[in-house]
């Protein structure tokens, strides 16, 4: 199974890498959600929703491709993304990731994390400024891409501690000071 420990987040430091150590505390929260469950376990849903923590875990690694490595850095997406039926479901990361072994869901998305890591290996500057544009013609800063990956990385942690908990009780996280 994957083991991502949550970082030392440092009290000082620079922007970068506080930010960095924010955002991995917050994936290595999702991983500890959906780590220790058997496939039907992982694709679990709390009714109404139909999310899973197998779906989640399956749209933050389209996140954090599609912001680092299509926006940010302008490259294609992988294949597994690129070649998707997103014209037949728009949300094709999450239904498909019912049909999927949770090993496939935790390799995606720490090869994920391991692509925009090495991306961010080569950030010096947060005003760095996306390849890509938004609908209104302007790049984001790669601060601003920190920022946002955090935010929802976090929001979505809140729908895996529910649906975890669902599942067999476990709540809450690591403690994010020692």
């Amino acid at each position: 199974m994957v083991d991502m420990k949550p970082p030392d987040i440092p009290n000082q430091g620079s922007e970068l890498d506080l930010l960095r150590s924010f955002l991995n505390y917050q994936r290595a929260v999702l991983i500890d959600k959906a780590s220790g469950l058997t496939d039907l376990q992982i694709h679990a849903r709390l009714p109404p929703s139909t999310l899973t923590l197998g779906g989640l875990v399956n749209h933050m690694a389209l996140v954090e491709d599609d912001w680092f490595t299509s926006d940010f850095k302008g490259d294609d997406l992988p294949d597994l993304w690129a070649n998707a039926p997103w014209d037949d479901d728009r949300d094709w990361e999450f239904t498909s990731a019912r049909d999927m072994p949770t090993e496939e869901l935790f390799e995606r998305y720490t090869s994920a994390i391991e692509r925009s890591e090495a991306i961010l290996d080569g950030v010096s500057d947060l005003d760095q400024l996306s390849v890509k544009t938004s609908r209104k013609g302007e790049h984001w800063s790669m601060r601003w891409i920190l920022i946002h990956m955090i935010e929802e990385t976090a929001r979505h942690n809140g729908h895996a501690d529910l649906i975890r908990e669902s599942i067999d009780g476990s709540v809450g996280d690591f403690p994010l000071v020692t």
